[in-house]
């Protein structure tokens, strides 16, 4: 196989489209294929990846049994649709069952039609009124429940849920939110840092959620995608106990320049807006559950290496930083392993996993972390032979775009450059995505209904 085996033959290749998932035959002749085309085996064990947090395979074996009284059903996250698609299945149809999740747009699963759930559709990752009005509709359904200690709320979160349940704090509006959320977006805080802020500036987040379900017991079930797996950080904690401060969320937004609205910087300096903390009464015994993180995820796809006979490496879960420059890193690594075999001997499989974040210039071209990762990396690896890679969100958007990442080979330089593209220029415009465009090096999936946050994958050999 040449080492453009991976570039595009038509204009149909333009994309790499796998809407399905569905992963490839496991007979000798497909895995020899496999190995044959490194891009083919990237994309599969993305699809290994994603398939390993699925929930309509994991979350049926997370469920309580049904309460001696009723049951609420509370969510909301990009995975908001599959989560309550899973339970809903899984439910015994004699026992209530009632309850409002939210999720992204498009993002219900396909054929889905809820029969005792209400899903509702909101904007991400900056949210939008019709977020707004169903997190207060949630709050109001908690509310009208009239929760008694024989009842039992199951709350269903996963990535993205800050944005999707936009509850202004009182006095804030919904433009305040959005402005926060755009600079918080752009300006290279951590997804701990940022939802620090989205917690004190909310009427839901932070446990605010849970404190107005008691005294029924709640149940939540995570799908994480922040590195360390911390039910405070996962959707801004909404059920969970909040140790972090308004002192804490001023610091954060003075340090990286967020403009906020007078009436909240009184509010914080004054801890107005203090969150429920741990050892709080209206937490007693709720319990919370992760149903899949990103390591499990990343350990799948490192067995489905294996059992091709690939050593698979899997560097950490946990990895943040600047997309570009955790990208030059990872080129770094697999460069030693190419050529002088340390600390890996090749062929190897090198994976990692977290939250890397995206310094954005005044006018950004287009293009998410996993392209600004693979853009870096290409670059600092300046045509090295014998490597080849994917990054890519699990949840299938990078960023706000229609791809879920991109994939690098020895090639991907200098077929940039003969196409007249600057790769360096277009990195320092945050426009990866034009540059990946181009070479038809888009790796495009659609919603996956699941989120464990990046997958990267360096193939060398």
């Amino acid at each position: 196989m040449s080492p453009d085996h991976d570039a595009p033959s038509s204009t149909a290749d333009a994309c790499t489209t796998d809407a399905s998932l569905t992963s490839p035959s496991s007979t000798e002749a497909a895995a020899r294929a496999l190995l044959d085309d490194p891009r083919a085996l990237l994309r599969y064990l993305y699809r290994v990846a994603v398939d390993r947090a699925l929930p309509g395979k994991i979350l049926a074996g997370h469920l309580p049994p049904p309460p001696k009284g009723r049951t609420l059903v509370i969510g909301a996250g990009k995975g908001g649709g599959s989560m309550a698609q899973a339970l809903e299945a899984a439910w015994p149809d004699a026992a209530p069952l009632s309850g409002l999740v939210i999720t992204r747009y498009g993002h219900v699963p396909p054929g889905y039609a809820p029969r005792r759930l209400e899903i509702v559709e909101a904007a991400h990752p900056v949210p939008d009124a019709a977020g707004e009005r169903a997190a207060a509709r949630m709050m109001q359904r908690v509310r009208d429940f009239r929760p008694t200690a024989d009842d039992q709320v199951i709350c269903l979160i996963s990535g993205g849920g800050s944005a999707l349940m936009p509850l202004p704090a009182p006095g804030l509006t919904l433009a305040d939110k959005q402005a926060v959320n755009r600079a918080l977006l752009a300006s290279g805080a951590n997804i701990v840092e940022m939802n620090c802020v989205r917690k004190h500036l909310s009427a839901i987040k932070g446990g605010r959620l849970a404190a107005a379900c008691a005294p029924a017991k709640v149940l939540t079930l995570m799908i994480s995608d922040v590195p360390g797996d911390d039910p405070q950080v996962i959707a801004s904690g909404p059920t969970v106990p909040d140790a972090s401060t308004c002192a804490e969320a001023l610091a954060i937004c003075r340090r990286y320049r967020i403009e906020l609205p007078p009436l909240a910087v009184e509010a914080l300096e004054r801890g107005d807006w203090e969150t429920p903390k741990p050892g709080d009464a209206c937490f007693a015994g709720h319990e919370q559950r992760i149903i899949a993180a990103p390591r499990q995820s990343l350990l799948a796809a490192a067995d489905a290496a294996r059992a091709l006979g690939i050593d698979a490496h899997v560097l950490s879960d946990e990895i943040e930083g600047e997309s570009r420059e955790v990208g030059r890193v990872h080129a770094a690594l697999a460069r030693s392993v190419a050529r002088h075999g340390e600390p890996f001997r090749k062929p190897c499989l090198i994976l990692s996993g977290g939250e890397t974040t995206v310094t954005l210039v005044q006018r950004p071209g287009r293009g998410g972390r996993a392209g600004e990762f693979v853009l870096g990396c290409a670059i600092a690896l300046d045509g090295q032979e014998g490597v080849w890679g994917l990054a890519a969100d699990t949840d299938g958007i990078d960023g706000i775009e229609d791809n879920a990442g991109a994939f690098l080979s020895p090639s991907t330089l200098q077929r940039a450059r003969a196409l007249g593209l600057k790769p360096a220029d277009m990195l320092a415009a945050n426009n990866g995505y034009a540059l990946f465009e181009a070479l038809g090096d888009l790796l495009v999936t659609g919603p996956t209904q699941t989120n464990v946050n990046d997958f990267r994958a360096l193939l060398i050999r």
